[in-house]
Parts: structure tokens; sequence; C-alpha cells
């Protein structure tokens, strides 16, 4: 996939989330890490990349299409592709069998046994065999991450989106939930993180977009980023996470 932001701009209130955010992916870019200090723009940038915001100017295209600024041209876009956020988001009332299946039969027209189907099998995948009629809260963090995961990948997503997936789970749940974005990956699914694993970045990840105060400061290749990095701010930033590990 190639992916491209010309002057995105972003306001929450007063505060400038993209401030001008510019940056293009090599065509091939499989897996982008969104990469930078807290508050820099990284979930925003996110969110606008799937559709889920609507910049206030700029553009963005996903392999050369341009992403529509209308509401309803958003939601198309929207429905393309799977969100995963560090909250989980699952409906607490529903099992995890249920808030796979629901959005397939609301959302994207499927029949029951459709959903049913795709549900069990993404479940299985992801190590929840056993857990199909649990709520939420009888879950882990992990087992609830696993299934927000599941619920993304059920329609198929062209892209799929996680949002700092691993920041609410301690280092065990962290491992779990890492191994299978990382098995995503290596089956060929396009995947853009917002995250601060660093190391699992390093490893996953084809390519880097660094960004910090709404800017992007830097958008190369993982290994030219973790390397040689170019911007000032990104070696501030390299060099502050080192410094401990």
């Amino acid at each position: 996939m190639k992916l491209e932001a010309c002057e995105v701009t972003k306001r929450y209130g007063n505060f400038l989330a993209l401030n001008g955010a510019t940056f293009q992916t090599g065509d091939a870019a499989r897996v982008v890490a969104l990469l930078g200090p807290s508050g820099g723009g990284k979930s925003t940038l996110l969110r606008v990349l799937g559709g889920l915001l609507l910049p206030e100017s700029g553009e963005v295209r996903q392999d050369g299409l341009v992403l529509p600024h209308t509401e309803d041209g958003a939601l198309k876009v929207l429905r393309q592709n799977g969100f995963v956020f560090q909250g989980y988001n699952l409906f607490p009332h529903l099992s995890a069998l249920q808030n796979v299946t629901l959005p397939l039969t609301q959302v994207h027209g499927q029949t029951a046994q459709q959903a049913h189907e795709r549900a069990v099998e993404l479940l299985t995948r992801l190590g929840l065999a056993g857990h199909f009629h649990k709520r939420p809260a009888e879950l882990s963090g992990g087992q609830q991450q696993r299934a927000a995961i599941a619920r993304a990948l059920a329609p198929k997503p062209r892209l799929l989106l996680l949002d700092e997936p691993t920041s609410a789970l301690d280092p065990v749940m962290t491992g779990e939930v890492l191994d299978v974005i990382r098995e995503l990956a290596e089956g060929g699914q396009q995947i853009v993180l917002a995250t601060h694993e660093i190391s699992f970045a390093r490893k996953v990840a084809d390519w880097v977009v660094f960004l910090a105060n709404g800017r992007v400061e830097e958008s190369c290749l993982t290994a030219s980023f973790f390397n040689e990095p170019s911007s000032s701010l990104a070696k501030t930033y390299l060099t502050g996470l080192s410094k401990y590990r």
C-alpha cells in the first residue's frame, strides 16, 4: 500500500492536533508504524488515515485515491477498514461471539449464519475457542484485545488500524497481543499501528512515520529511522527511549 498526506490539519477546540502533517510512504509499505511522543498527533493521524475523522484541511490518499471529505464518503472508506483501540471498545453486555457477529449482520449485511461462522473462525484462530460466550468482564485484558482484533478483522478489512493496542496491558498480555499482530502482518494484512512499543515496531514495521507537535518530522524505511534518523527530534526521542533499555 502507499499512504500519503498533504498539509493535513485537525483541531480539537483550540488545540491543533495536526499542523500541516505531510508525508508519503513507499509504494510497497505493508506495516506502517506511527511513532512519536505522547500528544504528538499519532492517534489523530491514524483516525484521519482510516476515515474515522475528517481533516479540516489537506488531503489524504490511499494507493493514489483521495479520501473524501464528506461524511457519506468517509463512511464508505470507514467500512473498508478495521479499527482496534487501546480501550477495547467491546459491548459489555454482549459475549465475545456476539461482539464479532453484530457488526457483520448490522453493518456489513451478512446473514446470521455467515456471521457466526466467521466469528467462530477468527476467535478460534486468536486463541479464544473456549471463551465464545463470555462477556468482556469475564475475559482478561489480553483476551479482550484479541476479541477486539477479531471483530476488526471479521469484515476482511483492506486496512487494519491499531491505536496503542497494548497500552492498557501488562507485559505478558502485551506479548500475547503483539504476537497476534505480528502473525497478521506476516500473513499479508496491511496495518497502520500507532504505538510506543519501539522494539516491536522495529521488528515488524517496514515504514516509520515519526510525529511531534502535530507535524511529521520523518517518514522513511524502518531501518533508516532507527539507524540514521535525520531529524533532531527523532534522535532525541530514540536516545531517551534507549536510556533504560
